[in-house]
């Protein structure tokens, strides 16, 4: 069951990096930064499903489960958070689009998410 979701969780998280990049590519960087926000909740939670044994229900609960077991990765999205709510209200600039892309890319990266893929 874990290996079957950690499995779906990468395949959304390189389909969602993918879609993001290619929107990113086209000047929507609201509809990007969204992408990016899905992919970074994604590849929060393959690292809690790995560790914990569960994928959060919610929001809420991820960030719960973040302040309490891994505080860098909580403090990052407590941070980050609010311009996932603009996107629901505000056009994002190029520029805190690429903030998060560069949080996403980094925690990949860090993570090696794609290296047993």
């Amino acid at each position: 069951m874990i290996k079957d979701e950690a499995f779906i969780l990468k395949e959304n998280i390189q389909n969602f990096l993918k879609s993001a990049n290619i929107i990113y590519n086209s000047g929507d960087f609201t509809s990007a930064t969204i992408l990016y926000f899905k992919c970074l909740f994604a590849v929060l939670d393959l690292i809690i499903l790995k560790n914990q044994g569960k994928v959060p229900k919610d929001h809420s609960e991820r960030f719960k489960i973040l302040e309490k077991n891994y505080p860098s990765f909580y403090e990052l999205l407590d941070k980050l958070y609010s311009l996932y709510r603009d996107t629901y209200s505000l056009k994002i600039n190029k520029e805190n689009c690429l903030r998060v892309r560069l949080n996403v890319e980094r925690i990949i990266k860090e993570q090696k998410i794609f290296e047993d893929y």
